[in-house]
């Protein structure tokens, strides 16, 4: 999160990806950082049980979202 905010102040476009259960921290840090409404992605809590394989397969369905974001902006 702290990188993707700290890329945003730069100008520099990104997108953060956290687990679920870290929402309400991932929006505490935006906000503590200046960006309150900064948007960032979720994805299912845990990962760090999943195969190879099953990340693969959430990060393919996450691709589209950052795509998205990357190009839209937080504006």
């Amino acid at each position: 999160m702290l990188d993707g905010i700290l890329l945003e102040k730069a100008g520099v476009p990104s997108a953060s990806i956290i687990t679920d259960v870290f929402e309400a921290t991932g929006r505490a840090m935006a906000e503590q950082w200046g960006l309150p409404y900064y948007k960032f992605l979720m994805m299912p809590h845990p990962i760090a049980n999943l195969t190879e394989k099953e990340l693969d397969q959430r990060a393919r369905e996450i691709t589209p979202e950052v795509v998205k974001l990357i190009l839209q902006g937080q504006a």
